[in-house]
């Protein structure tokens, strides 16, 4: 049996190329039981992401072939348009793969979390289509494990590698619990969505989201039960706000330094937490020269990410140690289901041994011989069947010259 794995992600092929081969995830019962169909396939799983399309499973023809033709198949694509981007991954490397994955060290953004919650979503579809057996759900468990024991043995997870995320790290400095915080987003562009979705983790108590096109800043705000107002409305909620986040096309400041100080006056001089993260910038520089208010710009926290990101380098190596050797125990276990039914055979043939003897012993105790005398036959009767078969081929071995057969039976009962 081997484990395969085939797919494509964003070290290897472009976006247009991979949201072509996406699974939505409410079909995945359904994709999971056709790619069972296929010959020699025993067990599967599929994780479907933005970044990534991979296929999982324990199969008795390893084939690139057939699942390659089955993806083409499935998506209703040439198979020359995704073949180039493909890789395939088969028994250590997989697992290897898979653990690094899981990890976070083949992301995007090293060490980002959400991708364990993703693999989580995938096993469960699998486990739900009755796509997994013995191998790969042990695998999938394996998986989980390694991952949170990377997490709470290395950094690869402490420290935050985006913008977006260092913004909202900082205002949880300054701000004890962001529960009890107003923030204000300022665009709707894809880092006011990164950080709003980061605000609405950590439990941000409200969120307001401005924008030029009031229609987009509602369309963002019923993701995150935020509220949604237009541009000119600034100066009416500035006031309320705790945090402020800035990231618009605009080619002049939005917040000059006038507005932010009689908002200030209004709070009671109440601090704000703002961050520009805008090329050409929204709030004018001079807003850094007020009391109560902190201001960070783009290139404050680019100096933050760069270091977090060396810093989560350094934890991927720590990272690698711990899969390599979760890999080798993996391989342990995987080589140890080899004997599993030689194991099972000799514990049915011991069982049924044990069931001769004991039905000679109950024998002699219903013809009146004295318990002690039964229990020495039943120990001498199962001596000698248990012993008989091996006796006997040890005896072949020897007059066949098969000294490895020897040697093996003095390992295995340990005469030495």
């Amino acid at each position: 049996m081997t484990l395969l794995a085939l797919g494509l992600s964003h070290t290897t092929a472009p976006l247009a190329v991979r949201e072509r081969l996406a699974f939505p995830p409410h079909r995945l019962g359904e994709h999971l039981s056709d790619l069972l169909t296929l010959p020699g396939l025993k067990e599967a799983a599929i994780l479907s992401t933005c970044n990534r399309t991979e296929l999982y499973c324990t199969t008795s023809r390893p084939d690139r072939r057939l699942l390659i033709e089955w993806l083409a198949s499935t998506q209703s694509l040439p198979a020359k348009t995704f073949e180039p981007y493909l890789y395939v991954h088969k028994d250590a490397e997989f697992i290897r793969h898979l653990f690094r994955v899981a990890c976070g060290l083949d992301s995007m953004i090293l060490g980002e979390p959400q991708i364990l919650g993703q693999m989580k979503t995938a096993y469960r579809a699998a486990l739900q289509a009755g796509a997994l057996g013995k191998i790969l759900g042990r695998l999938f468990q394996r998986t989980f494990s390694t991952a949170k024991k990377v997490r709470s043995d290395t950094a690869i997870g402490v420290s935050p590698v985006s913008v977006a995320f260092a913004a909202v790290r900082l205002a949880q400095q300054i701000f004890a619990d962001l529960s009890q915080q107003t923030a204000l987003l300022i665009g709707a562009g894809e880092t006011v969505e990164l950080t709003a979705r980061h605000l609405n983790q950590q439990g941000i108590g409200r969120m307001i989201i401005a924008n030029r096109t009031y229609d987009r800043a509602r369309t963002l705000a019923c993701q995150f039960r935020a509220h949604a107002i237009a541009l000119s409305a600034l100066p009416e909620y500035l006031p309320q706000a705790d945090i402020v986040v800035s990231s618009t096309a605009s080619q002049l400041p939005i917040l000059g330094k006038g507005a932010i100080e009689r908002a200030v006056k209004k709070r009671r001089h109440k601090p704000i937490f703002m961050v520009d993260l805008a090329v050409p910038r929204d709030i004018e520089p001079e807003v850094e020269q007020l009391e109560d208010v902190y201001l960070y710009t783009i290139d404050d926290l680019k100096d933050i990410v760069n270091e977090n990101c060396q810093a989560r380098r350094e934890a991927a190596l720590k990272a690698e140690e711990i899969i390599a050797m979760e890999v080798e125990h993996f391989l342990a276990w995987l080589r140890s289901q080899g004997a599993s039914d030689t194991i099972c055979a000799i514990r049915t043939q011991g069982q049924y041994l044990r069931e001769q003897a004991l039905q000679r012993a109950r024998k002699a105790l219903r013809r009146g011989i004295p318990a002690e005398q039964a229990l020495e036959l039943l120990a001498h009767t199962l001596t000698n069947k248990l012993l008989h078969l091996p006796s006997v081929q040890l005896r072949q071995a020897g007059i066949h010259e098969r000294h490895d057969l020897i040697v093996a039976a003095r390992e295995l009962f340990k005469l030495d």
